[in-house]
């Protein structure tokens, strides 16, 4: 069976950056499940699996664009210690949740300085390719529940 629209895809997956560096992988763990056509994974990998079948091997190397998007200055702020109401050590790395005109949206520390804190909304691999090695270990039809809640049920997808 060829993956397809509607289909779920099971796989392995390793995710480098350009540099070699492992960022991700499933290695030792269970596969990744996924709904094919429904943005559960990013564009370019998606795009690249459509056509494929179980037990393909394959490398795709997904630009910005179709991953996580071109690092945007723009979402870069400075913001003074005391916006950050609650909250007693701050440091670099820290995952902090900010309310946006678009809803929440998870921000990282990426500066102290004094009384100065500054913040990224990018996404960690906004900006990098991303460097796949994958091997494809089940392809089947969706049912009509998983097409309904659109994400995979069951062994290595969603529990409800």
């Amino acid at each position: 069976m060829t993956i397809k629209q509607d289909s779920v895809v099971t796989f392995h997956y390793t995710l480098k950056d350009d540099g070699g560096t492992v960022i991700d992988s499933s290695d030792g763990g269970e596969p990744l499940a996924y709904l094919h056509g429904h943005g559960n994974i990013v564009p370019g990998l998606e795009k690249e699996l459509t056509g494929r079948t179980a037990g393909d091997k394959l490398s795709v190397k997904v630009s910005p664009a179709e991953g996580y998007g071109e690092y945007e200055e723009g979402m870069v702020q400075r913001i003074p210690r005391r916006q950050l109401k609650g909250i007693s050590k701050v440091y670099v790395g820290m995952p902090l949740h900010a309310q946006t005109p678009n809803g929440p949206r998870q921000v990282t520390v990426t500066q102290v300085l004094g009384d100065t804190v500054t913040i990224d909304a990018n996404h960690p691999l906004a900006g990098k390719n991303l460097n796949f090695d994958i091997a494809i270990t089940e392809v089947r039809d969706a049912t009509a529940e998983e097409l309904q809640h659109g994400h995979v049920h069951g062994a290595h997808g969603h529990h409800h």
